[in-house]
């Protein structure tokens, strides 16, 4: 049955035609995504601790394959609901299921931590930002090769369902340190939406911003309510999250009573051992709290993924800001997390100026320290920009235990033989 939700506008490739199969355009997108080497590599990135650490906390690898399974369920859920979705007209699984994929995929080693330390290093080179290195990474360098191919050739939706933010660096009245698109995406962000001007209303404030597609919207509530959730879970797991500190913490919060009652659900799931079955349950609400509801705006006519909103219960989304924001107090901001965000800042701050001296600033000696392939992408730029932009993506790309292993080859005199060059 034909899905009339989705028109050729929604389905057409960056870049022109693309060979089609007995696939969908949506589950070739999928299927790309699953297949690439920057998937692969988010098995051993941070999610919250330090990536193969222990083997039970989650990575960013895990982390979406479970927004993705909470997306396609949200997009179920509310198929499930009647008009205005139907039999051949509602929001596409695989369409969903590819972007959640897709959401981590320009996140760097170290998890926030790496990402603050780039957009630090970044800063006079246009910045760096988790979501416009996703969008650089499916339309640049996914499958980039010496031989011409860049990116993935990803459909609109595609692109338009990764794009959480869609206002550029340059169009912030002050450097942003995140929520920004790369200046040289405005191509793209024309190409996601058509090259259809944007109203100037739109650029005030956070306007353009909040402006989504309606799977951009799916993925960006199944990314709260997983982590929201697993974060609390994988805090417990750890030790970082014990009964004293939970009461410690509220002791010092606004509790009403509405989260009194979360806390004393928490409480007592974990001196009952059944944490994980309690959250899975609260993942269940999470979705059932979606509902859609009709919108107009200046892409509406042209395309149904702006025809509608996602709208979740005001219940929901305060839970999920509750356990965030016990999560960031108690984990993020505790002395074993900012020591690795101090390890992340020396990692990164060391490699950048090596790579920076050796391939750049070049002196009188030069080291090859990097990956030929790098190095001539470095070399083929003809400003510093370009030169900054391609040692960042070499280092965004690099896992946790790759950004390590090259610093102690670098850096520590007692770690490195023929065997360690992996």
């Amino acid at each position: 049955m034909t899905n009339r939700f989705y028109t050729a506008f929604d389905w057409e490739p960056l870049g022109g035609a693309r060979k089609r199969d007995y696939r969908t355009p949506f589950q070739m997108d999928r299927d790309r995504i699953i297949h690439a080497h920057a998937f692969r590599k988010l098995q051993s990135k941070t999610q919250v601790f330090l990536s193969g650490e222990y083997d039970f906390y989650r990575t960013r690898l895990t982390h979406s394959m479970e927004v993705a399974q909470i997306g396609r369920s949200i997009s179920s859920y509310v198929r499930s609901r009647g008009a205005p979705l139907r039999g051949d007209f509602h929001i596409d699984d695989d369409l969903v299921e590819a972007v959640c994929l897709a959401h981590d995929l320009g996140h760097p080693p170290f998890g926030h931590s790496g990402e603050r330390t780039l957009q630090e290093l970044m800063g006079p080179w246009g910045g760096f930002e988790g979501n416009a290195q996703t969008l650089h990474l499916l339309t640049e360098t996914i499958y980039q090769n010496e031989s011409g191919v860049r990116g993935m050739a990803p459909t609109r939706a595609l692109l338009d369902g990764v794009l959480k933010y869609k206002k550029l660096f340059r169009e912030f009245p002050s450097a942003p340190s995140n929520h920004f698109l790369y200046d040289p995406q405005e191509r793209h962000r024309a190409f996601v939406l058509g090259d259809t001007a944007i109203p100037a209303e739109l650029h005030a404030d956070e306007t353009l911003n909040a402006f989504k597609s309606v799977e951009c919207q799916i993925m960006d509530w199944a990314d709260d309510a997983a982590y929201s959730l697993n974060d609390i879970v994988d805090g417990v797991t750890a030790g970082f999250l014990t009964i004293e500190r939970i009461e410690s913490w509220a002791a010092g919060e606004a509790i009403d009573a509405e989260r009194q009652r979360w806390l004393e659900q928490l409480l007592v799931a974990i001196r009952g051992d059944r944490l994980e079955s309690a959250f899975s349950q609260k993942v269940g609400h999470f979705i059932t709290s979606c509902r859609l509801r009709e919108r107009e705006n200046f892409m509406s006519a042209l395309t149904n993924r702006y025809r509608f909103d996602l709208v979740v219960a005001p219940n929901a989304e305060r839970e999920a800001g509750f356990y965030k924001k016990m999560a960031n107090d108690i984990i993020f901001e505790s002395p074993q997390l900012q020591q690795m965000e101090h390890k992340a800042r020396r990692v990164l701050f060391d490699l950048w100026d090596s790579c920076w001296r050796n391939y750049v600033e070049k002196g009188t000696r030069v080291v090859k320290i990097l990956p030929p392939r790098v190095g001539r992408l470095i070399d083929a730029e003809a400003t510093q920009a370009g030169k900054a932009r391609q040692i960042c993506d070499w280092l965004a790309g690099l896992t946790d235990g790759m950004i390590v292993r090259t610093y102690q080859r670098l850096f520590n005199p007692e770690f490195g033989s023929i065997r360690d060059l992996s």
